[in-house]
C-alpha cells in the first residue's frame, strides 16, 4: 500500500507526576477555536500564527520530511537537522567503511568541513496548505461513484503536478475526511543533507522495533544531520561550494531542562495508512 503523508499537530499534557493526552490530531490550517483555546488552557503560549502561516515564519518551517518518510526538525539558524537514529540509519550506513564503521562506532563532525555528504538523503520544507475542494469536486463531478475510487489517484496526481508547474515546488493533494476536503500540500525540496552526528548503533538502536513502539524507551534513538543550498540560496545537489541552509524559523534547544507542569507537544509527520483512514472519518 502507497503510505501517504499528512502533516499533523496533536496535543500531550504533562501534569504532575502522570501524563495526561488529549486524544486527537489536528492540522495545523484547521486548528479550532476551541482546540487552541484548550491547548493556551494547558499551558501553550504560541500564537495561531506562531504554529503556522504563511506569510511568516512559524514552527512549520522548522519541521520537516526528513529522507522521505520521517520527522526531522531544524534547531539553528544553520540548517542543523535532529531527527531519529532509524530515520538516518542508512545514510549512517552509507557513510561506513571497513575502517570507519559509524554504525558501529558513532560519528561526530568537529566543524563543517569534517560533515559527511548523504546521497540520496532529502529534507522537504511545507510552504503552504491549500484547500483545493472545490477544485477536484469540479473535476471528478461527472465520475461515477463506482468508478471513482479507481480514478482519484491519478486524477489528484495530475492535479498536484498542474497546481506547481512552472515552479521549484512540489505539492502532493491528499483527500480528508472521507473525501469531502482536499488539501493541496506544497513543499520545497533540499537535496545537499550531510551527517553532523550519531551515536553508537548500540545506543541509537538500543532495543530494535521492541522498544520502537514502548514508553518509557530505553534507546537513544537520534542522529544529527545539516541541510545545505546553494550560495544564492536555492535547493541544490550536493556540491563543496554550497553553504548552510538559512532557516527561516528554528526549534530553540533549551539547557534548563523541564519540571512538572509543563506543556507538551508533538508536531510532525506521520505515514501510516491507519492515520489516513482516522483523519478522513
Amino acid at each position: 500500500m502507497k503510505r501517504i503523508l499528512i502533516f499533523i499537530l496533536a496535543l500531550n499534557f504533562i501534569s504532575k507526576s502522570v501524563v495526561k493526552a488529549d486524544e486527537g490530531m489536528w492540522l495545523p490550517m484547521l486548528l479550532g477555536e476551541q482546540v487552541y483555546a484548550d491547548m493556551v488552557k494547558k499551558g501553550l503560549k504560541l500564537t495561531k500564527e506562531q504554529l503556522y502561516s504563511i506569510n511568516q515564519a512559524s514552527i512549520k518551517d522548522a519541521i520537516i520530511i526528513f529522507g522521505g518518510g520521517c520527522t526531522g526538525e531544524i534547531v539553528s539558524k544553520e540548517g542543523l537537522i535532529f531527527t531519529n537514529h532509524h530515520c538516518g540509519y542508512n545514510a549512517i550506513n552509507a557513510a561506513s567503511t571497513v575502517q570507519h564503521n559509524y554504525l558501529r562506532d558513532g560519528f561526530w563532525a568537529r566543524t563543517k568541513q569534517e560533515e559527511i555528504a548523504a546521497p540520496g538523503v532529502h529534507a522537504q520544507f511545507l510552504v503552504k496548505i491549500v484547500d483545493v475542494t472545490d477544485k477536484v469536486n469540479e473535476k471528478i463531478k461527472d465520475i461515477k461513484g463506482s468508478e471513482l475510487t479507481a480514478k482519484l489517484p491519478a486524477i489528484l496526481t495530475e492535479m498536484s503536478t498542474k497546481e506547481t508547474e512552472g515552479t521549484a515546488l512540489e505539492g502532493r493533494i491528499v483527500p480528508m475526511f472521507k473525501g469531502n476536503q482536499f488539501l493541496l500540500f506544497v513543499y520545497e525540496r533540499y537535496k545537499d543533507v550531510r551527517l553532523v552526528g550519531t551515536p553508537s548503533e548500540s545506543i541509537g538502536k538500543f532495543g530494535g522495533d521492541t522498544d520502537n513502539w514502548e514508553w518509557p524507551r530505553h534507546t537513544g534513538d537520534f542522529s544529527i544531520f545539516r541541510v545545505y543550498m546553494s550560495k544564492d540560496g536555492k535547493p541544490a545537489d550536493y556540491s563543496a561550494d554550497n553553504v548552510p541552509f538559512k532557516a527561516k524559523y528554528f526549534l530553540p534547544v533549551s539547557i534548563k531542562g523541564v519540571k512538572d507542569g509543563d506543556y507538551a507537544m508533538i508536531y510532525g509527520y506521520l505515514v501510516v495508512p491507519t492515520v489516513m483512514k482516522r483523519l478522513m472519518e
